[in-house]
């Protein structure tokens, strides 16, 4: 499987940065299922299965488009629940969903016709 051009992000990686923009713009933190609540909002279609979201979530932080922490203890343990991993845009994050907005699409390239073989 041929790997995809370094600094291209994959249409659900550009939902994640979107989303996590929005949530950092509106000052509400953005964790693993709220994420998977806002992209099956936008119809579902970005999102397959939670493995596929939490892979990217790990993809975006490795490349320093997201950053992580950990929410308090104290938090989680007051709403009696396990703590989040929350996430945060990062400013390499915005420059990257910028371009991605701003890049022309690619446009799919036909099928070159096979020659015929002689016997």
């Amino acid at each position: 499987m041929p790997r995809r051009k370094a600094g291209t992000l994959l249409p659900l990686e550009v939902r994640i940065l979107e989303v996590a923009q929005k949530a950092q713009s509106d000052g509400t933190p953005v964790y693993g299922f709220a994420l998977a609540s806002a992209l099956s909002e936008d119809g579902g279609k970005s999102l397959t299965a939670h493995g596929t979201l939490y892979k990217a979530l790990g993809r975006l932080a490795d490349a320093g488009l997201l950053k992580t922490e950990w929410e308090d203890p104290e938090t989680a343990e007051a709403e009696g629940r396990p703590r989040r991993r929350l996430y945060r845009i990062s400013s390499r994050g915005s420059a990257a969903l910028t371009a991605a907005q701003t890049a022309p699409a690619e446009r799919a390239r036909p099928l070159p016709t096979l020659r015929q073989v002689q016997p």
